[in-house]
C-alpha cells in the first residue's frame, strides 16, 4: 500500500493544482522573437505552444498570467495532456497561419491598433491583464482566457479544416444549422425579441451572425465541459445561455451536444485547469524516465466503463509503493484502481464510475493517477451522465 507521507503529499499536490493555476507550467517565457516586426514590436514576452499557438504578451503582463494563457491554450490543444496534439489537422491549420494569442494591457491599448494594422497571420480573439485570473481557470466574470483561446482555435482551425460542421455563414453548416434552432429561428440581425421557446438569446447589437455562431460554439463547448455548471454562474448568463449544465446541454441542445461530443471533431471534452506538463514529473523535483507511461483513458468522456493503460519499466524503483487512484478535484480519493504493483509490465484497469464503497459517483471530471515510487503521472477522465 501507498505510504501515508507520500498520499499526503499527493493531496497536497491536488490542492494546489485546484488552488494555484501556476503550479505546474512546463513552458518557458522567452523574449520576443520579432522585435523588428511592426506587427511584434510592442510585445517583450513570448511563449511557443506546442507550434500552434504563439502567446504574445507586452511587458505589463505578469508571467504568472502569461504562462497561464500558454498552459489553458495547450490543454485545449492537447485535451489528454499526453504532449501531442489531438487534432493533426488543427495543428497544421494553426501552423500554417501562424496563430497568434496576443495579450494587451487594456482594451484602451494603442498597440491594438499597431498589431492588427501590421498582422498577416490568424488571430481570432485577444486578451487584456484584467481578464486573466489564474486561480479561476475559464470561470465566468473571472478568466477570460478560455474563451477567447477557444475563440481563436475554433475561428483559425476548426472552422476552416471542418467547414461543413464550423461554418458560420448562415445555412452553411451543422453548426449554423443548430444555431438556429437554439436561438428560435434565423435572424440575421439581433431581434428586438427572441421567441419564447430559444435557450439562446445574445444581444449584443455589435455582434453579427457569424460573430453569434462563434459565441455559441464558445457556449457550447465550455458547457459540456462543465464549466459554467455552479449555480452563480448559471444565473449570471441565463439572460444570454441557459443550458449551462452538461446535463441540460444534452437534453435542449441535442443537434449541438451530438456535434461537441463527435469524436470525428476531436474537440476539447475536458475543462483546463491552468496546469499543462505532460512529462513525467517527481514529487521532489527530482528527473524522471520517460518511459513510464499513463495511457489516456478510453473512452473519455466514459458512460459508465473506461479502460486506463499503464505501463512500469524495468529499472524503476517501486520501494513497494505503487498504486493507480481516482481523485476528484477537490483532491479526495475516490477509489484505489490498483496497488502494490511491483513488476515492471503493461497493465489495464477498469473503472466502473463507483467509489471505493461500490457507490456511483456523479458525472464530473476527476484525476487518475499512477503513484510508482516517488514518481507519478496524471490524466484527467470526464464521467458522462
Amino acid at each position: 500500500m501507498i505510504s501515508r507521507s507520500i498520499r499526503l503529499t499527493i493531496l497536497a499536490f491536488l490542492f494546489l493544482t485546484n488552488t494555484q493555476a501556476q503550479n505546474s507550467v512546463c513552458f518557458d517565457i522567452e523574449a520576443n522573437p520579432n522585435p523588428n516586426d511592426p506587427a511584434f514590436g510592442m510585445f517583450s514576452k513570448y511563449v511557443n505552444v506546442l507550434d500552434c499557438i504563439h502567446v504574445y504578451a507586452v511587458a505589463s503582463i505578469s508571467d504568472e498570467k502569461v504562462l497561464h494563457a500558454a498552459a489553458v491554450a495547450a490543454e485545449l490543444l492537447d485535451n489528454d495532456e499526453d504532449g501531442i496534439v489531438d487534432d493533426s489537422l488543427i495543428e497544421n491549420a494553426l501552423m500554417e497561419d501562424y496563430t497568434v494569442m496576443p495579450i494587451f494591457h487594456s482594451e484602451y491599448s494603442s498597440a491594438i491598433d499597431d498589431f492588427f494594422d501590421n498582422f498577416e497571420g490568424c488571430a481570432g480573439a485577444i486578451l487584456f491583464r484584467d481578464e486573466i485570473d489564474p486561480s479561476a481557470p475559464g470561470y465566468w466574470g473571472s478568466d477570460a482566457s478560455v474563451e477567447e483561446i477557444l475563440h481563436t482555435i475554433n475561428s483559425c482551425g476548426h472552422v476552416e479544416v471542418y467547414p461543413a460542421a464550423f461554418s458560420l455563414e448562415p445555412n452553411s453548416s451543422l453548426l449554423t444549422e443548430a444555431m438556429d434552432v437554439a436561438r428560435g429561428g434565423q435572424f440575421l440581425t439581433v431581434p428586438d425579441e427572441y421567441p419564447e421557446e430559444a435557450w439562446y438569446h445574445y444581444d449584443d447589437w455589435t455582434c453579427d451572425y457569424e460573430c453569434m455562431a462563434m459565441e455559441y460554439l464558445y457556449w457550447c463547448i465550455v458547457t459540456n465541459m462543465g464549466i459554467l455548471a455552479d449555480e452563480q454562474t448559471c444565473q449570471g448568463i441565463a439572460d444570454e445561455w441557459e443550458p449551462c449544465t452538461p446535463e441540460l446541454f444534452e437534453a435542449t441542445d441535442t443537434l449541438m451536444y451530438n456535434i461537441v461530443t463527435d469524436p470525428a471533431y476531436k474537440l476539447p471534452q475536458l475543462a483546463p485547469d491552468g496546469n499543462y506538463c505532460p512529462g513525467l514529473s517527481a514529487i521532489e523535483g527530482e528527473s524522471s524516465p520517460s518511459s513510464l507511461s499513463l495511457s489516456s483513458a478510453y473512452p473519455n468522456p466514459f458512460n459508465p466503463t473506461t479502460t486506463i493503460r499503464f505501463d512500469i519499466p524495468v529499472g524503476v524503483e517501486t520501494h513497494g509503493e505503487s498504486s493507480l487512484e481516482v481523485f476528484d478535484l477537490k483532491g479526495r480519493l475516490v477509489k484505489t484502481l490498483a496497488d502494490e504493483i511491483n513488476h515492471p509490465g503493461q497493465y489495464t484497469v477498469s473503472w466502473d464510475a463507483t467509489n471505493s464503497s461500490g457507490v456511483e459517483v456523479s458525472a464530473g471530471i476527476y484525476i487518475v493517477k499512477l503513484n510508482v515510487g516517488n514518481l507519478f503521472k496524471s490524466n484527467k477522465i470526464v464521467l458522462l451522465k
